[in-house]
């Protein structure tokens, strides 16, 4: 039987970037379309606890780690997932300058985030965050894989996104690695950690949403309108933007699935290119978008 071919790029911090989100991104900044601004503004808003939950589930484990390669992805991991926190902590706090309730709903993550890490052994955290590192990994193609998804959205918000994906992408393994060759998950307890991410972030994804958009003045009855109205670009089998991820995520239920056999997305060498020759980020994400599908 031949090895399935391994997507493993390298790992690379980059800091302090600055993507001026500031009182001049539109309130809704994808294409005025109120609704699904508020989808991608409810998903990011629980990634500055969420990537203290990963380090944190991580980092558990680091005193057991003897190999000096996987020591060094860990720091790597965490210093990216650090800067993911920043980067999007100013992205909340651009919303709630914008009149959303974000405190509360912060608060309400990271409430969820210490329990989890209280209620559950080391070992499921570990692996819960394994399953939301491949989650969060696989969303690169969400967005960024076909050009049509993404067009119409505030370059600044697009170009934050677009580095974090790519960022996800490059240490897609790192949890992954840690739960199995050093805390010891098995099968059953990798795939039941999956199921939870998923129901997790699909549940969070509409609480979050709806009280943005209360927050924005609609009533319940337009609420339930909007959110059936966008069934199919949140679910369809093709284009949706988690049904389109159906499979990748099904993968991780296969017997000796591994993040790196899943390829990286067809333009991640469009973006690092235009980085390492720009450092800058809105050339990478144009860079991206421009060989994304047509």
């Amino acid at each position: 039987m031949n090895k399935p071919l391994s997507h493993h790029e390298t790992i690379v911090p980059r800091e302090h970037l600055d993507f001026r989100l500031d009182e001049t991104v539109p309130k809704y900044w994808f294409r005025g379309d109120a609704y699904k601004t508020r989808v991608f503004d409810a998903v990011q808003s629980g990634f500055p606890d969420g990537e203290r939950y990963f380090i944190t589930s991580v980092r558990a484990f680091r005193d057991c780690i003897d190999d000096p390669v996987m020591r060094q992805e860990v720091r790597d991991f965490m210093r990216q997932e650090g800067q993911h926190g920043l980067a999007h902590t100013r992205y909340n706090q651009m919303l709630e300058r914008q009149g959303m309730p974000m405190e509360d709903i912060l608060q309400e993550g990271k409430d969820e985030f210490e329990r989890w890490t209280k209620t559950y052994s080391p070992e499921f955290n570990v692996a819960h965050t394994a399953a939301l590192e491949h989650f969060t990994a696989t969303m690169a193609f969400a967005y960024f894989a076909r050009a049509a998804v993404m067009e119409g959205a505030d370059p600044r918000v697009k170009a934050l996104f677009a580095w974090h994906a790519i960022e996800e992408m490059e240490h897609k393994s790192v949890a992954y690695d840690v739960m199995q060759k050093v805390a010891g998950v098995g099968y059953f307890k990798r795939v039941a950690a999956m199921a939870y991410a998923i129901k997790n972030m699909i549940r969070y994804t509409y609480i979050y949403t709806d009280r943005l958009l209360e927050a924005d003045g609609y009533t319940r009855r337009q609420r339930i309108g909007l959110h059936v109205r966008n069934f199919f670009w949140l679910h369809g089998p093709r284009k949706g933007i988690y049904g389109s991820l159906a499979g990748k995520l099904l993968a991780y239920f296969r017997p000796g699935f591994h993040p790196t056999q899943e390829p990286t997305i067809h333009n991640y060498g469009n973006w690092l290119e235009a980085w390492e020759r720009t450092h800058d980020p809105f050339a990478a994400c144009d860079a991206l978008c421009a060989a994304a599908w047509r």
